[in-house]
């Protein structure tokens, strides 16, 4: 299947629009992870369990979209959007939120 952030592919007509495909990942931060990510914030660099969490994320939602357009009949996903934000209490939990228009494209 053929995801993009583009409204369309360059040399291929979109046949039909199915409808807007949405996915989710919300996922928690554990402890040690928290700890090891504040101390790299005092102290400078990047927080690798935090990058490896947001990857998993977005991977799980781009997933859902696919698995939900896939059922739709589309081959493409067009103008993907990805949105992030930290939930729960102190912004304990990643969330990923995915979207897009699934459709055929010939």
């Amino acid at each position: 299947m053929i995801q993009s952030t583009t409204p369309n592919i360059e040399g291929r007509r979109i046949r039909e629009y199915l409808g807007v495909v949405t996915g989710e990942a919300i996922l928690g931060a554990n402890v040690l992870k928290d700890f090891c990510a504040g101390i790299r914030d005092i102290v400078g660099g990047r927080s690798a369990a935090y990058e490896k969490g947001f990857r998993k994320a977005r991977q799980i939602a781009l997933d859902e979209i696919e698995e939900e357009a896939t059922e739709l009949g589309a081959n493409a996903i067009l103008g993907i959007d990805i949105d992030i934000e930290t939930v729960g209490a102190h912004g304990a939990m990643l969330m990923v939120s995915v979207n897009g228009t699934a459709v055929t494209i010939e």
